[in-house]
């Protein structure tokens, strides 16, 4: 059957012309020929260039995403089988591998769609109509390309739990895709023993983005008193452990976070010396100030304030909140890593906004340095960025003096 042809009107496509993959509802002119929702369409300039095959949902304001630029492309078995080795080979060549995100959506060229290897198992997160039905077949293509290279993948378990997937006209599913397995996976990061859960856990069941930013505390932390903020399943602070701190507090709000941080730090060996207690954090960093209390190392990793345009005002609110009481924590000449994981605060707001928590407490920030995301999350320069959101800094803070 022919694909329908999806036209843009004069002026619009900025952003898919930058590079982006996304063609909003507001941006199309017509849509000739017929088609059903999911399928894949052609899509051209209002002159008739044309700029890619992707798939249609007009139910999702992100009407059309891109799969390829090429007009001659058969997006076929042969096409995901491509894509899928692309993504295998550039993670081979840039992360460790044991536990990593094959597959970042469009950041990979493979829009709306998510995959992490946890040891032997996937968990993978669909969330756009057009790449669900292309699942199967991706799952498919991971499966031999990961064999060709001896690896053996025991279960896959499907995370497509996100309320975004409403907004495409999709169910909200959770659940194994073959043969049910144990759903507590042990995986081994920076020479930490995690267990994670993908089931249950949040996400897909661990952030995997962290993964080298966890590594770059390590030397930090060796012989320090360390506080974790937010400490999710403890990944932070085990690495601080690992690196042979001398005492790790972690914090969290979860009780199912906390039980399963004092199972990590058990795993590793580390309860004694790494501790955790269920607390919200806003309330117990003014009671640490409040009780004298110092560390050598912060770490701030909180979940992202703001998951819309329209909340970035109290999200300044809130880190500017945490940092300042974190900066006070520290001791003078000590470190504070911190980090958001929100797209809507960008690297700029996010640094104006530690620069003025540290004017408020009058503390001298020096910048160690400035860290992304792993490379397993690639960040694609394109029309939308939108796979630039993660900002993570380490800074020794002194005391004005």
């Amino acid at each position: 059957m022919e694909q329908a042809t999806v036209r843009i009107k004069k002026g619009e496509g900025r952003s898919l012309k930058a590079g982006g993959m996304w063609i909003y509802d507001n941006e199309i002119d017509t849509v000739t020929g017929d088609f059903a929702n999911g399928d894949l369409v052609s899509v051209e300039d209002f002159d008739g260039y044309f700029l890619g095959h992707g798939f249609i949902n007009t139910n999702s304001k992100i009407t059309v995403r891109i799969l390829s630029r090429k007009k001659d492309s058969k997006i076929n078995d042969d096409f995901i089988e491509m894509r899928v080795r692309n993504v295998w080979e550039y993670r081979k060549a840039t992360v460790d591998t044991e536990s990593c995100r094959l597959i970042f959506g469009e950041a990979d060229f493979l829009p709306g769609i998510v995959v992490d290897k946890f040891s032997d198992v996937l968990v993978v997160e669909s969330l756009a109509l057009g790449i669900d039905r292309l699942k199967p077949t991706i799952l498919e293509k991971l499966k031999k390309v990961l064999e060709e290279d001896g690896i053996t993948i025991r279960g896959i378990y499907e995370r497509s739990d996100a309320k975004v997937r409403l907004q495409e006209g999709l169910e909200r599913y959770k659940g194994f895709i073959g043969e049910p397995f144990d759903t507590k996976v042990e995986i081994m990061e920076n020479g930490v023993k995690y267990l994670v859960d993908v089931q249950d856990g949040q996400k897909t069941g661990f952030f995997l983005d962290q993964k080298y930013n966890r590594l770059a505390i390590q030397r930090l932390c060796k012989d320090k008193r360390v506080l974790d903020c937010f400490t999710h399943t403890g990944s932070f602070a085990l690495n601080a452990g690992i690196a042979g701190a001398r005492e790790v507090l972690g914090v969290d709000a979860s009780e199912l976070g906390v039980a399963q941080a004092r199972e990590n730090a058990e795993l590793n060996g580390l309860s004694g010396l790494v501790t955790f207690q269920c607390a919200d954090v806003f309330e117990l960093l003014p009671e640490l100030e409040k009780n004298g209390e110092k560390f050598d190392v912060v770490i701030l990793d909180p979940p992202a304030f703001t998951k819309s345009r329209n909340s970035v005002k109290n999200a300044v609110k809130g880190y500017r909140e945490i940092n300042l009481r974190g900066m006070k924590l520290v001791r003078d000449g000590g470190y504070l890593a911190t980090c958001s994981c929100s797209h809507f605060m960008t690297p700029e707001l996010f640094t104006k906004t530690i620069r003025e928590a540290a004017g408020n407490v009058h503390k001298r920030l020096r910048q160690v340095e400035y860290r992304t995301q792993a490379a397993d999350h690639p960040i694609l320069w394109s029309g939308e960025d939108t796979s630039y959101y993660l900002k993570f800094y380490i800074f020794q803070v002194c005391d004005e003096k």
